[in-house]
């Protein structure tokens, strides 16, 4: 499965996520912690951040705190999953530059402007919007100084992000869809919202749909997208995505991969696994068992994954009914699913089918590429290379007593 996103997102069907359980209420607390394993403080913390990192003591001081809050046991594992991620996504800069931004992104607007904003508002409204976009990208604020030249010199994704929402913000000001059309009405932030390409934010890249649902604090949108690239604010959001859900894996790596493709995408992947061996049809393992449109919202129409579960059940006389399997479905982004009829009827059959334990997770096979990417890049890739990092840091930590 590919992905084609303007950042290498992380997002993938918030509107079914129900993250109800906090850590603080999951007994044993993170998903590596047991309760007898030795916590550390803040200055250990610190020696497990690479020696490279500038003002560790800083980022150290945030890394504890934000786990104190959150219920996160300071444990090795724990910490060197944080920095790990960290590290991966931006080297500890929580503005970090990226090379050659500027560039990729006029060619993604001269390349792709018209589908995204059809995409976004419909053939109709989005040409006609997308046209004026082009004129303001040319012409304003000045000719000489336009935003299609300030956006060729922008460094960092906070400057690409900040003169989206000016040009959108002059957009809003001289410009009313609903006047032309009396279809839709396009204004301020709620347009800048919809259409700022800048969808994953800050040292730990997360997406903005991920951080709004779980808002530390007030404010609207902007100020959501300041505090995500300021250094706090970034790292509260990632760690929060990063670990705050339970899960049954036995190596961080699917943890990494989970970042990268979805909450469980391993564990799903590994479903998949399991019922492409009991089926003669070929299956994604991509981790996602429904369809989803572009919001996050659930398809009405069944996914491979769907079809094949039907038919197998079918084929072996398992007595759960399609909208079982539907019902059990949406709860693929949730520790539950694994109570589900449906996920019990697959561990089973798997184990009675082939002879061989159920397999509880592997590496989903999901391909992200984009005009921030400098090529495509698939979720065993980054898994790979954040494991290689919490590896090291695991290393240092082993000159830590506690």
């Amino acid at each position: 499965m590919k992905k084609t996103l303007f950042t290498s997102s992380r997002f993938k069907s918030l509107s079914i996520l129900a993250l109800s359980l906090s850590l603080v209420a999951c007994g044993d607390g993170s998903w590596w912690s047991k309760n007898n394993e030795p916590t550390l403080e803040e200055d250990q913390v610190k020696r497990l951040i690479p020696p490279r990192v500038n003002d560790r003591s800083s980022w150290a001081k945030d890394i504890y705190d934000i786990t104190d809050q959150l219920g996160i046991p300071q444990t090795k594992e724990n910490i060197c999953s944080i920095v790990a991620v960290v590290d991966q996504e931006s080297n500890f800069v929580a503005d970090p530059q990226v090379p050659g931004l500027g560039e990729k992104a006029v060619k993604e607007v001269q390349d792709r402007l018209d589908e995204k904003f059809k995409d976004k508002l419909g053939d109709t409204i989005g040409g006609t919007v997308a046209g004026y976009f082009q004129q303001v990208l040319k012409n304003q604020p000045s000719p000489e100084n336009n935003y299609l030249s300030q956006m060729r010199r922008v460094k960092t994704e906070r400057e690409l992000d900040e003169l989206y929402r000016e040009i959108f913000d002059y957009m809003s000001k001289h410009y009313h869809v609903s006047a032309l059309t009396g279809a839709a009405k396009l204004v301020g932030q709620d347009m800048g919202e919809k259409l700022n390409p800048i969808t994953t934010l800050g040292s730990m890249q997360v997406h903005i749909g991920y951080a709004k649902e779980h808002k530390r604090q007030g404010g609207n949108m902007a100020e959501l997208r300041t505090d995500l690239y300021s250094q706090y604010g970034g790292l509260y959001y990632g760690i929060h995505r990063l670990m705050m859900y339970p899960a049954d894996y036995d190596k961080a790596i699917y943890r990494f991969a989970d970042y990268n493709s979805g909450m469980y995408s391993s564990r799903n992947a590994a479903f998949q696994s399991m019922l492409n061996d009991l089926t003669a049809t070929e299956l994604d393992l991509d981790g996602d068992l429904l369809l989803y449109t572009k919001d996050g919202s659930i398809r009405s129409a069944a996914s491979q994954s769907e079809r094949e579960l039907i038919s197998v059940f079918a084929a072996n006389n398992i007595l759960v009914t399609p909208r079982q399997i539907r019902s059990d479905l949406k709860k693929e982004k949730e520790k539950s699913f694994e109570d589900t009829a449906t996920y019990r009827a697959v561990t089973k059959l798997y184990q009675e089918k082939t002879g061989k334990d159920p397999i509880y997770a592997i590496m989903p096979e999901v391909v992200i590429s984009g005009p921030k990417l400098s090529r495509d890049y698939n979720t065993n890739w980054f898994a790979t290379r954040v494991n290689g990092r919490y590896q090291s840091c695991m290393q240092r930590a082993k000159r830590i007593k506690i």
